[in-house]
């Protein structure tokens, strides 16, 4: 299996209390799967309002993986 970079971001980091992580995963969903149930209940309700991206294009959960790629979760950010 692919050993992949997941980088979190605002919300999402903060939940997870890290800014980034590898994990070795096939496709985008088992990733995020993993990150869900290391991460727990807070960094689940982040990414559910949140974007993923695969190399800096907007990713498919169902995508596969490579070596080297690299997963982004973008929370919603707000401000004035």
């Amino acid at each position: 299996m692919p050993t992949v970079t997941i980088r979190l971001f605002a919300g999402a980091r903060e939940a997870a209390g890290v800014g980034s992580i590898q994990t070795e995963a096939s496709s985008v969903a088992e990733a995020l799967d993993w990150a869900k149930a290391t991460f727990g209940d807070g960094f689940i309700a982040v990414l559910a309002a949140s974007r993923v991206w695969l190399n800096g294009e907007p990713a498919l959960e169902g995508e596969q993986l490579n070596a080297g790629d690299e997963i982004a979760v973008l929370p919603p950010v707000s401000g004035g």
